[in-house]
């Protein structure tokens, strides 16, 4: 294969150039985990690799619940990467039970572009979080006079696994009747109800998708001998859940964007008998969702979705810089940074330069 870049970035064959190269604005990514200790430093370097910008969960031990945590915990992460790599942290706290609106604003002023709602045992460290909004009333009230966005891991955990997300849904209509001007956004929304209840609701409702769940469903997960390393929570639906959430990606609609999601856990604790939720889909996400598109058509859907709808939302600027990608097939490796990543073994037909 012949490289086909000029000085300066232009193609000197425009038409064979485009088949094989795609240039993306750096992406966003709104979702993603970073754990902590020294491990962090190779999640967070490897994210760098694939996008500017990366919105940090704040579900860590202790949780980020204040702007003195959530100051160490940014610049924890801004001191474990190379200054030339580039990347922004986008800060978030987690809403536990009497946050008070005086500690919210404080969270604001320090930087933090979003509040997280984890319902008490959701999902990994959420055991302390809300049984109901109405334990957080203060905080949402100072999040809505402050404009901020409530993040929402939506799902109910008094709830068989499969159902958890569609029982929730009753609650975020709750929380946008109470707080009529608040900006929400669901997280990796996983099943076609979520994705319906978000294209009918306000403008103010929007919601991320994560590349696994767009790419796999539960038979890929357990349709062949249990593979641990695709258990995530919310766990991967069926094929009809799947072929929806596509949709809701492909559309362009401002509403659905991307947050990766990436959860990283070493190996040998996802290859053990109780397997912790999370998909190390940091180093594949892009050039996989690249395929995705691709496959289904639309490849020129992808540059809205993963670096244009979150930034307008969330009221960022425009990223900067590129991300540039090379059709050429590769395999993903076993292991990377001692996790097994998304897509391990698989081959990918897009590559990042």
């Amino acid at each position: 294969m012949t490289d086909t870049w000029k000085k300066g970035g232009a193609f000197e064959d425009e038409a064979a150039a485009s088949s094989q190269f795609l240039v993306l604005p750096k992406p966003d990514d709104f979702h993603v985990h970073f754990r902590q200790g020294e491990a962090m430093a190779f999640y967070a370097r490897r994210h760098a690799h694939s996008f500017g910008r990366a919105m940090v969960m704040p579900n860590t031990v202790p949780p980020i619940t204040d702007a003195a945590s959530l100051i160490r915990y940014r610049d924890g992460i801004i001191g474990s990467i190379p200054p030339e790599a580039g990347l922004v942290p986008l800060m978030t706290f987690m809403l536990l039970p009497g946050l008070d609106g005086r500690t919210v604003a404080a969270c604001a002023a320090a930087g933090a572009i979003a509040g997280k709602y984890y319902p008490g045992g959701a999902t990994t460290n959420s055991s302390d979080g809300p049984s109901r909004p109405e334990d957080v009333a203060e905080a949402l009230d100072a999040m809505q006079n402050l404009d901020m966005v409530l993040s929402i891991h939506g799902e109910d955990p008094g709830y068989p696994s499969l159902e958890r997300e569609a029982a929730f849904l009753p609650t975020v209509e709750k929380i946008l009747a109470r707080w009529p001007k608040l900006r929400i956004v669901l997280e990796h929304l996983s099943t076609k109800e979520a994705a319906g209840f978000v294209r009918s609701g306000p403008d103010r409702l929007c919601a991320t998708l994560t590349a696994h769940h767009l790419l796999f469903t539960i038979d890929d997960m357990l349709g062949r001998g249990l593979n641990p390393h695709l258990f995530c929570r919310p766990i991967l639906k069926t094929a009809a859940d799947r072929k929806a959430l596509v949709e809701a990606a492909l559309s362009g609609s401002p509403k659905f964007f991307f947050g990766s999601d990436s959860a990283p856990h070493p190996r040998s604790a996802k290859e053990r008998a109780t397997a912790p939720g999370g998909v190390y889909s940091s180093p594949t996400a892009i050039p996989a969702l690249a395929g995705l598109f691709e496959s289904e058509g639309n490849l020129s859907a992808l540059e809205a979705f993963v670096a244009k709808s979150g930034a307008r939302y969330y009221r960022l600027s425009p990223p900067k810089g590129e991300l540039r990608l090379k059709r050429e097939a590769w395999i993903v490796p076993g292991e990377i940074d001692g996790v097994v990543p998304m897509c391990a073994g698989s081959r990918l037909e897009w590559k990042i330069i």
